[in-house]
């Protein structure tokens, strides 16, 4: 009897034995995880003289649903098994030949002839191995996991040694019985000779590159217009588009105002943070028309500094660019929500409904990034009048008493600076758009990680950044160092370009050239022209050498008086931590004598 032998695909490989023993097998029965082009390529004559290949895949590969035609003439594999069929990670080098159109159609040409795939369809678990019956001598190779050049031994992977044994009968015969028995299952093994050869087809098809073009851009974006419905898109039936302030706008305008409007709807808030002169409030003047033409409700908060600015757009003024789309808007100030009462704008502060607001436009919003604690857990209800009074800072009463009370408000936030030089800067101004609930935004982006935690992986990965050398500390470098979550975040709510970014994605015709930004002029005058006078590094040596000593009257009390004032002295006579104590009792003092003596 024929004893088993071992092949370690170093010394010896699992082709050269194949090719011996193929020269005289009509038949060939594969179970693997997956099937390569170049496996065949590598065998090529030797499985063009077999009657026939029966192939199982050991797992789930190629049994979904069929692809619409437009679909399916350029679908990507989501599975590794799948996209191994073009040649798996280990196999780069014979993808990069650029040969694989011309394997490709020989190998489908083969298999039209020669071979039919099965796949496993159930959760069940199948060992993979090869059997080659040579009349009525047979042999099997096993382990034998994907039918690809690496487990052949032509290509090296990432083991250092692949050690395949080859059982000749009778235990060969044990694993064609167990082959046959699962192929004829038609309960758990499903034909998909055809899906397989539709993916082969793919590469050497042959396509305009018009055709190509437009496949590509939907293998890039069919995930986003899937997610696209009229629910968040904006309703053009309300006429916005015919309003003064529509056609005023820019290009790259426009197009803010319909992702605004989209991202309002879908995630209830947005920030547009273009840069400083991009025309950000003509921008939320067409968002509030908008949903004014919807009967919505909108506030304006703004700092006061930009009342005027705000009113002129809303009255019936002459210098009032868009007064024919009669916005109706109200306006109150950041400082508005620290008061209880009293007039802001002809309003009654006493008598607002804070909570019936359906829109809320936030001008300067980063004036909200320092945040506040908006726990309902850790902070007394404010709605229970025999609770203790706890005074609120303004982004809590904005949360509390605007956002989360009363109608669904969405907060369109405007900012050229929406971060100073913390991310958590943005986060705080992102809670005002889902109510600091931060299931909320979590469900809505689908994020892998909590927007918290996708907040903190960035703020730690700009840390790290910001403290490597000048040189090293580039833009590309923060970018690779930031996850794909924040940049998904990023997109979903934030709406930031640049000047750069308008003249380089939109046609500036109608905007003209942007003014020149010229470099700033470093002056360094001198404190004066006279020759004899101080200059300003002689003052800098004066001040350090002033030891204020005015302000510390303890350096003047005397040894013997030390212990009654009770001052914690150090050695140099300077109080360590009992300064204020003592003042206070030397003021004390000697307010007594002045009292006695008089």
């Amino acid at each position: 009897m024929e004893l088993p032998k071992v092949i370690n695909n170093v010394s010896e490989r699992v082709v050269d034995d194949l090719k011996e023993k193929l020269a005289s097998a009509p038949a060939l029965s594969i179970a693997a995880a997956s099937f390569s082009i170049y496996a065949f390529e590598a065998l090529k004559d030797e499985l063009e003289g077999i009657d026939e290949l029966r192939f199982i895949f050991t797992s789930p590969t190629f049994v979904t649903e069929k692809l619409k035609k437009e679909k399916r003439e350029f679908y990507i594999p989501k599975l590794n098994r799948e996209r191994n069929l073009y040649g798996s990670d280990f196999e780069i080098k014979l993808r990069n030949k650029l040969e694989q159109k011309a394997i490709a159609r020989e190998c489908a040409d083969w298999i039209r002839r020669k071979v039919r795939f099965k796949s496993n369809t159930s959760q069940e678990t199948m060992g993979g191995f090869l059997h080659v019956k040579q009349g009525d001598k047979q042999s099997s190779y096993v382990p034998f996991n994907e039918f690809t050049t690496t487990e052949l031994g032509c290509e090296r992977g990432n083991s250092i040694y692949s050690m395949v044994n080859v059982m000749p009968s009778p235990f060969a015969e044990e694993y064609l019985k167990a082959f046959n028995e699962q192929w004829n299952n038609n309960d758990k093994f499903q034909d998909v000779t055809n899906r397989v050869l539709e993916y082969i087809e793919t590469v050497y098809n042959e396509n305009s590159p018009e055709f190509v073009y437009f496949i590509t851009l939907y293998n890039i974006f069919n995930e986003f217009l899937d997610d696209i419905s009229e629910d968040v898109l904006p309703n053009e039936k309300t006429g916005f588009k015919s309003s003064v302030i529509w056609n005023k706008l820019y290009n790259f305008q426009r197009d803010a105002v319909l992702a605004i409007i989209n991202k309002l709807e879908k995630y209830n808030g947005c920030i547009l943070a273009d840069s400083v002169g991009l025309g950000k409030t003509f921008t939320a003047l067409a968002v509030i028309k908008y949903y004014e033409n919807r009967n919505k409700s909108v506030l304006v908060l703004c700092p006061k500094k930009l009342n005027e600015n705000w009113i002129t757009f809303r009255s019936n003024y002459k210098n009032n660019p868009i007064a024919g789309d009669r916005l109706r808007y109200d306006i109150l100030f950041h400082s508005d929500l620290s008061r209880d009462k009293g007039l802001s704008n002809g309003m009654n502060l006493e008598h607002i409904n804070w909570g019936n607001y359906d829109l809320i436009v936030i001008d300067e919003s980063h004036n909200f990034r320092n945040g506040g604690n908006i726990d309902d857990e850790d902070d007394v209800d404010i709605w229970d009048e025999d609770a203790p009074k706890k005074k609120e800072n303004r982004y809590q009463r904005l949360m509390k008493r605007v956002i989360r009370a009363g109608v669904k408000t969405k907060v369109l936030m405007l900012s050229a600076t929406p971060v100073n030089n913390r991310f958590n800067d943005l986060r705080n101004q992102l809670q005002l758009a889902y109510e600091g609930k931060e299931e909320i935004i979590n469900e809505a982006l689908e994020l892998d990680k909590g927007i918290d935690v996708v907040f903190a992986n960035a703020q730690r990965a700009y840390t790290s950044w910001a403290k490597l050398p000048a040189e090293e500390r580039t833009t590309e470098r923060l970018l690779d160092k930031l996850s794909f979550d924040f940049f998904q975040l990023l997109d979903a709510v934030t709406i930031a370009r640049s000047r750069s970014h308008i003249v380089k994605y939109y046609d500036t015709k109608d905007i003209g050239k942007f003014p020149t930004r010229l470099a700033p002029i470093t002056r360094r005058p001198k404190l004066t022209d006279l020759d004899s006078a101080i200059n300003f590094s002689e003052i800098a040596e004066l001040l350090n050498r002033l030891n204020l000593s005015i302000y510390t009257p303890s350096l003047y009390l005397l040894e013997s008086a030390r212990e009654d004032y009770e001052i914690n002295l150090d050695g140099s006579g300077i109080s360590i931590d009992g300064r204020e104590k003592g003042l206070r009792k030397l003021m004390a003092t000697n307010m007594l004598k002045r009292l006695e003596s008089s």
